[in-house]
């Protein structure tokens, strides 16, 4: 019984430091870190503001929480995922699994707010460019480097700097962003950025020469042409 209503009592805690996140990232984006107050955070969450300190022990706290779940922290915790490991011999397969897992990123309201936030906020609130470039930055890097120095050392794709590699593959998927999400007037239709990823993959992986590039495209094309007989019945 008690084990069970520590566990009630857990979850209420998560639920609202969620809770919390979800609105200071709506309000940091809205009014500024600057402009929003603790006070206006506690009524948009529905707690009190005596409260928000059990959670936080201050605003910076929130912010560096915020950066630590989204952005390049949320791409590395995937890439420490055993769905990635799984593909630690499939370089083509592991290239559009992160490049599809991006898009998705991409497409959450929650991103575009965040990217807000940091880019308006990196330079004014001290450490929180540290951590998110040195850091956040720094652990996605080494974690795509390890994936295709493994690659390269499998003899699956031809590279001579792994590294490099790792951050050309990341420097495309970074334009076809700005290009479909950040400088027009509005967010691209998926299917167009799904094109253009699909057409950068096809690039990107014949510079490399992928073992498994030519099956994961066979299985594309058998896809597409069975989504064609679905659609001509």
């Amino acid at each position: 019984m008690a084990a069970s209503t520590s566990s009630a009592a857990d979850a209420v805690v998560t639920s609202t430091r969620e809770r919390i996140l979800s609105e200071a990232l709506s309000l940091f984006a809205q009014s500024g870190y600057g402009g929003a107050s603790m006070r206006e955070l506690a009524r948009r969450v529905g707690i009190r503001e005596s409260s928000l300190y059990n959670h936080f022990p201050g605003k910076a706290a929130i912010l560096e929480a915020i950066v630590s779940e989204h952005g390049p922290a949320s791409s590395a915790d995937r890439l420490e995922a055993p769905r990635y490991r799984q593909l630690a011999q499939q370089p083509a397969a592991f290239c559009r699994q992160f490049a599809l897992d991006l898009v998705e990123q991409w497409s959450d309201p929650r991103e575009h707010q965040f990217q807000k936030v940091i880019t308006a906020e990196r330079n004014r609130v001290p450490g929180i460019r540290a951590k998110f470039a040195d850091h956040f930055y720094a652990r996605e890097q080494n974690l795509m480097t390890d994936y295709f120095r493994g690659f390269a050392l499998a003899g699956l794709i031809t590279t001579t700097d792994p590294r490099e590699a790792a951050r050309l593959f990341a420097a495309g998927l970074i334009y076809v962003r700005l290009e479909h999400y950040v400088m027009g007037a509005q967010a691209s239709p998926r299917p167009k950025v799904i094109e253009a990823i699909d057409r950068y993959l096809a690039f990107f992986l014949s510079l490399i020469a992928a073992k498994d590039a030519d099956i994961l495209d066979k299985k594309q094309r058998k896809k597409g042409e069975t989504r064609g007989k679905a659609a001509s019945d």
